[in-house]
């Protein structure tokens, strides 16, 4: 069903691309209803225009809080073209059909990135813009409703192909869009105002995020997948190699957190299957990423490697050794991108600009969502308690911290060897912390990494003292767990009397 556009109502903040949809619209003798800004804007440009207080025979009051917002507005936009009744009321009051309504709000979100001034920040909350697009988006039967600049070539398309007439199809989709952008505008309000009041867990949580790529498919190839995210677009930029995946993502994410808990521009993160398999901490980068890569050379294969400093040459040429799926890094000099380009389907990322934040994680099962605040602190010395009677080197210290840092990002049950600021061996994802010491302590022998200054940690207590036995038997010299236990007692003993370094974290660290 086509509807001819007679009366436009322009209302934008975002003032770009006017003049071709001022063209088209005086090409199809549509008549421009306007305001504040926009209307200047529109006759600057020498078209014409009505401003709305004129067409409302009504002036803007409280200083433009109150413009748009008045019943010959909304009758006009809301009534349904055939329905006697609204006709009659239209025709009783002497209001006109408004065909087409072109808003886009005032920019609330850039104004949270420019101040916190929160004066400023309430005075950028656009109430007539959103209520035009509601009754528009509503009555998209006979009304039309842009919300974006974007949107201008679909329109100029559409008026174009339909002598001044906009289809139902079209209409409804505009729809569906607007309340999308209205939905999306009031959730960023709404967290402010929770952020602002420290209220975490609201009664209502609203989410809110911009599409950034339909991904091919899920974890599996017969699911559907997309990532979101809540800025306007992502911080993490694609320079070579094929589409990245949900699951490339997911051990992305994995890597990066890792990596940028790390001290700035020193280390590297192997990641498979959303678990670290290497990290090391060496301030030389290409003997941090040969260090990572010992760890556990075979799960490497495949894998991905966040580099927390710039990539050049030499690594490159390390890095191209081995097949890996994606490379994270600082950036790249010309050099190593030219090398590691050889290799068409390797995605190289440059997470320069990726920032790891304290805000809320969620995970869903079918309509219930769980929602927790991050893991993401950073470790000092007074986090831990010394509880053994031998004291940790300066040395031992620093490498069970690393090691202790390095564990909280390990799928639970979770055990990390580690040794002069790199990993040797990690367990990971085992019912039995006992069956993850086993594995830490069996992947440190199959790849004859065995030091005189081992060290352990442990993601939660050792419950019982089989676990830690089995470390200070392979070689452990210190141990790095948290407190909690009932029998915290009899691992303290248990470490004096094999001469054994012992430190308690004040937190547990759980990665389910």
């Amino acid at each position: 069903m086509k509807k001819k556009i007679k009366t436009a109502l322009i209302s934008i903040s975002d003032k770009k691309k006017l003049i071709p949809l001022l063209n088209i619209l005086k090409k199809n003798k549509i008549k421009i209803i306007s305001s504040g800004g926009t209307y200047k804007e529109i006759k600057r440009l020498k078209f014409k225009c009505l401003e709305v207080s004129e067409f409302t025979n009504s002036p803007e009051i409280l200083g433009g809080r109150v413009k748009t917002l008045h019943p010959k507005i909304h009758a006009g936009i809301l009534n349904k073209r055939d329905k006697k009744s609204h006709l009659k009321d239209l025709k009783d009051n002497d209001f006109e059909n408004i065909d087409l309504v072109i808003v886009n709000f005032y920019p609330f979100e850039k104004i949270l990135k420019k101040t916190n001034n929160h004066k400023k920040i309430i005075e950028n909350i656009d109430v007539g813009g959103p209520t035009m697009v509601r009754s528009a988006a509503k009555n998209y039967n006979d009304v039309a409703v842009i919300t974006s600049t974007n949107q201008y070539e679909e329109l100029i398309h559409e008026l174009k192909k339909f002598k001044g007439s906009t289809t139902l199809n079209f209409r409804e989709r505009l729809s569906r869009i607007a309340f999308a952008e209205t939905a999306y505008y009031d959730s960023v309000i709404s967290n402010y105002f929770n952020k602002k009041t420290n209220t975490i867990f609201p009664k209502k949580k609203i989410f809110h995020g911009n599409l950034i790529e339909q991904l091919r498919y899920g974890e599996n190839p017969h699911q559907q997948s997309a990532i979101y995210s809540t800025s306007s677009s992502s911080n993490l930029k694609q320079i070579h190699g094929k589409q990245l995946s949900y699951n490339n993502y997911n051990d992305i994410f994995t890597a990066l957190t890792i990596s940028k808990s790390l001290p700035k521009s020193k280390g590297t993160v192997i990641v498979k299957h959303a678990n670290p398999c290497g990290v090391s901490s060496k301030s030389n980068h290409l003997e941090s990423y040969k260090s990572a890569l010992l760890c556990d050379p075979v799960s490497a294969f495949g894998g991905i490697v966040s580099c927390n400093f710039k990539v050049t040459k030499n690594l490159a040429i390390e890095l191209n050794k081995l097949f890996l799926e994606v490379i994270i890094a600082n950036g790249f000099d010309n050099s190593a991108i030219k090398i590691l380009k050889t290799k068409k389907n390797l995605r190289l990322i440059d997470g320069t600009n990726y920032v790891s934040e304290e805000l809320l994680k969620f995970v869903s099962s079918n309509k219930d969502i769980m929602v927790q605040s991050d893991d993401l602190g950073l470790f000092s010395n007074k986090n831990f308690k010394i509880v053994s009677k031998r004291k940790p080197t300066s040395k031992q210290l620093k490498d069970l911290i690393f090691a202790f840092n390095v564990c909280r990002y390990v799928k639970s049950n979770a055990i990390v060897l580690a040794s002069n600021g790199s990993t040797v061996g990690i367990g990971s994802g085992q019912p039995s912390r006992l069956d993850s010491c086993q594995i830490a302590i069996d992947k440190m022998k199959k790849f004859n990494i065995i030091s005189d200054n081992l060290v352990a940690a442990s993601d939660a207590f050792f419950p019982f003292v089989d676990g830690i036995e089995k470390l200070i038997q392979s070689g452990v010299k210190a141990v790095i767990q948290p407190s909690g236990s009932i029998r915290d007692k009899e691992i303290i003993k248990f470490a004096n009397e094999t001469d054994t370094v012992l430190l308690f974290s004040k937190t547990r660290h759980f990665r389910h």
